[in-house]
């Protein structure tokens, strides 16, 4: 794979998002067998670094990408690495502290935080199109993790769990910034190279006390999680390449079936009644932000086009340049 850029690909990408969100809830599930076997949190993701490394190095070999990891802002790729490891830390935490679809639904709020960061930090102007979608939101969540406001129902979430699952989403808009702004000077793999690199020694040092021994069946799902880990971020890398973020991310909620499904049939829990209410709401106001942000982005275009000079006005303002310089 080259460094240019692709031609769109609107199908495949899509049909590459949604493999990712397979993957990645497979890793999910994964991750919460392994909790349920003993094996510590610090030690799920130290390997989830350092296999993804590994595996991240020996693609851009087999392509002849390595140079393109080189960067020149080491300072910013450390705080997002820093952000990031404390975010994967809660997404794993609500993992296993929460079922799989509560956890996974409530992972949704992403979008809300990023709304309301891009308020307080950045000043930007909410209007009521994103800010009524923060609202149903929330609700949605609220609906989830109190479903007794639906009538009296008895399976609360537990609220230690939800918090966890608030706080992974509060990072992971944060980190979708840092992103962001790296994306202007680095490649995609830089990022996710740099992201792993920095982080694998620095969860290495918790494993003297923390790592146990396993059995080869934990060790056999420790890998697959890792594995199905180095995959998702390759495949999420893969899935921008040809399609607009705006629209494939909304595939991403397709990971609350796989969830729901390995919720039932690997550990026989069914969703909470919340889930039926407040998951819709949480899916259907992302999709309101994402729709929201496309109109923005293309209202932007078109105002940038506007102000282009036509070609006479172009010759016009070339030729008083060059009166001017005469």
């Amino acid at each position: 794979m080259d460094g240019s850029v692709a031609r769109p690909r609107p199908l495949l990408a899509l049909a590459i998002r949604l493999a990712t969100a397979a993957v990645l809830a497979t890793m999910a599930m994964l991750v919460k067998v392994a909790g349920t076997r003993g094996v510590h949190l610090a030690e799920l993701v130290f390997w989830r670094q350092a296999i993804t490394l590994v595996c991240l190095v020996a693609v851009l070999g087999i392509w002849g990408r390595l140079a393109s990891v080189k960067t020149a802002r080491f300072g910013a790729h450390a705080r997002r690495a820093i952000f990031g490891i404390t975010g994967m830390f809660f997404v794993y935490g609500a993992v296993i502290l929460l079922p799989l679809p509560e956890a996974t639904a409530i992972s949704f709020t992403a979008p809300f935080f990023a709304v309301m960061i891009s308020v307080i930090v950045f000043r930007e102007k909410v209007g009521i199109y994103r800010g009524g979608a923060v609202a149903l939101g929330f609700t949605g969540v609220l609906l989830i993790t109190q479903p007794s406001f639906l009538g009296g129902a008895s399976d609360l979430v537990d609220p230690v769990g939800a918090a966890v699952g608030l706080i992974a989403a509060l990072l992971v808009a944060t980190i979708s910034f840092q992103i962001q702004d790296l994306n202007k000077t680095e490649t995609p793999w830089s990022i996710v190279f740099w992201f792993v690199a920095l982080t694998t020694p620095l969860t290495a040092l918790a494993l003297p006390f923390v790592m146990q021994s396993h059995s080869a069946e934990t060790w056999a799902i420790i890998v697959a999680m890792a594995l199905c880990g180095a995959l998702g971020q390759i495949l999420l890398t893969t899935s921008l390449r040809f399609g607009s973020a705006a629209v494939i991310l909304l595939m991403d909620y397709t990971s609350l079936l796989w969830a729901t499904w390995y919720g039932w049939s690997v550990f026989g829990s069914a969703p909470g009644a919340g889930l039926w209410i407040g998951a819709p709401l949480i899916i259907g106001a992302g999709a309101l932000i994402a729709f929201r942000e496309r109109q923005l982005a293309r209202a932007t275009r078109r105002s940038a086009a506007s102000e282009e000079p036509k070609p006479m006005e172009a010759i016009e303002r070339s030729q008083c340049s060059g009166k001017e310089q005469l």
